[in-house]
């Protein structure tokens, strides 16, 4: 037990705490070098959701120094370091603002202004997010309090996603599209709020050493303004998981009353929609007339599939009646039957040239014999001979002799003989013993 225990036990490689106080104080600090890498991750950002691309995003991700001033505030109230709270909010504080303001100033110049994908993806935050932030903040702070860093920063910095939800949010105030900005807003809260609680619990829990003397009184005061904080975040995004989850599961029992019950004779589905918030399904039909009977069986089978209160609406695309219907059907069956017509005349024909070959042989025989008596059997056939994938056409004229045998010079003579006869330049004859 002692030994699983030490394979979890991380204070061996524990960074002395004075290294990591320098640590943090060095990366709340927006100025210089932070500052300019803050802009230009701003705009990378805000490029990357304009365009829809994820690889741009990413890199803004990992490029962005923000997630210093969030940890910095958990590390300063876990060891009580008031100075350094103040330090770290204010700084943070001006992050946030700049990146409001230049993310807003990007998205109302540039021309593109349709929502992709990328920017919808961060307007909808819920309980599964909170979970990202707090494991990805306990990363965060494990791997800056350890000598063995890794690669873990830039891991936790993709995770938690930053940059993003805050340029959304400067996209919502640029199209004045508050479900956006407040969406958004919410999700970069909920990163804040977490990868801090999640530095917070972490430095408790590896004693970190209070760098301020604080009262007891003051000490309850703190913890419960942290915890009052989390909740308040944490509480909305519990009901939008709740409600994501039960979309998820209507999106998935309407799939499957759609692939399973929507067909109906004459009919072909063309087009289905699903809208799990409004609980509508959407049919759209092209064919025979759908009746009225025949929209109530579709109905009737929606609680099967745990889709009560569902309003099924059933549209025709086209419609075509039974004259039409009747008509069409006759037309199909004609084309049908011209096609199959053709078919026999095309392996007809075939027959016939293989009937021809046949008695050809027969006759050339009897023509054959009348010149060179030796010959006494005759096969005549049409050949394709392939060359580099080009056919050429051929007779092969397959004789039998009795003991004499056809010399070279009979042969030249067959073979021009037989070149007029059937009206071939290509002839290959082939005497068998």
């Amino acid at each position: 037990m002692n030994k699983l225990l030490r394979r979890f036990n991380i204070r061996s490689e524990q960074e002395d705490y004075e290294v990591i106080h320098q640590v943090m104080e060095s990366g709340i600090v927006f100025k210089g070098t932070n500052l300019w890498i803050l802009i230009f991750a701003i705009f990378i950002a805000c490029v990357g959701l304009n365009v829809n691309s994820t690889a741009v995003i990413i890199g803004a991700m990992l490029i962005s120094p923000l997630m210093g001033p969030i940890i910095g505030m958990g590390y300063s109230l876990a060891t009580y370091d008031f100075f350094l709270l103040k330090k770290a909010a204010s700084n943070f504080v001006f992050a946030v603002a700049s990146g409001l303001i230049t993310s807003t100033l990007y998205f109302l110049v540039t021309p593109i202004n349709e929502a992709h994908s990328e920017l919808l993806a961060r307007t909808q935050p819920n309980i599964y997010d909170v979970l990202i932030a707090l494991f990805g903040g306990l990363a965060g702070i494990v791997a800056m309090s350890s000598k063995v860093k890794g690669n873990i920063i830039p891991g936790v910095a993709i995770a938690t996603a930053l940059m993003p939800p805050l340029c959304t949010a400067g996209y919502g105030l640029a199209t004045a599209n508050w479900s956006f900005f407040l969406g958004a807003f919410y999700l970069f809260t909920i990163n804040t709020v977490f990868i801090g609680a999640a530095t917070l619990i972490t430095v408790r829990l590896l004693k970190f050493p209070m760098i301020t003397y604080t009262d007891e009184r003051q000490k309850i005061k703190a913890n419960r303004w942290v915890t009052f904080i989390a909740l308040m975040t944490m509480i909305p995004s519990i009901y939008f998981g709740y409600i994501m989850v039960q979309q998820e599961n209507y999106n998935q029992n309407a799939t499957s009353f759609i692939n399973n019950e929507t067909f109906i004779e004459g009919d072909y589905l063309l087009q289905s929609k699903i809208n799990a918030a409004a609980k509508k399904i959407s049919l759209t039909y092209g064919g025979k007339a759908i009746t009225e009977v025949e929209k109530e069986k579709l109905k009737s089978k929606l609680p099967f599939y745990g889709l009560e209160g569902t309003d099924l609406a059933i549209q025709q695309g086209f419609k075509i009646n039974d004259t039409e219907l009747k008509t069409s059907t006759q037309d199909k069956t004609l084309s049908e039957l011209n096609r199959l017509r053709l078919d026999l005349a095309n392996n007809q024909l075939k027959l016939d040239s293989i009937e021809k070959n046949r008695e050809l042989g027969k006759v050339l025989l009897k023509e054959i014999e009348a010149f060179f008596p030796q010959v006494i059997a005759c096969s005549v056939g049409e050949q394709l001979f392939f060359k580099d994938s080009i056919a050429t056409p051929y007779y092969l004229v397959v004789l039998k002799t009795d003991l004499k045998p056809l010399l070279n010079a009979d042969q030249v003579k067959l073979k021009t003989w037989l070149n007029t006869r059937l009206q071939a330049d290509s002839i290959e004859i082939f005497i068998a013993d």
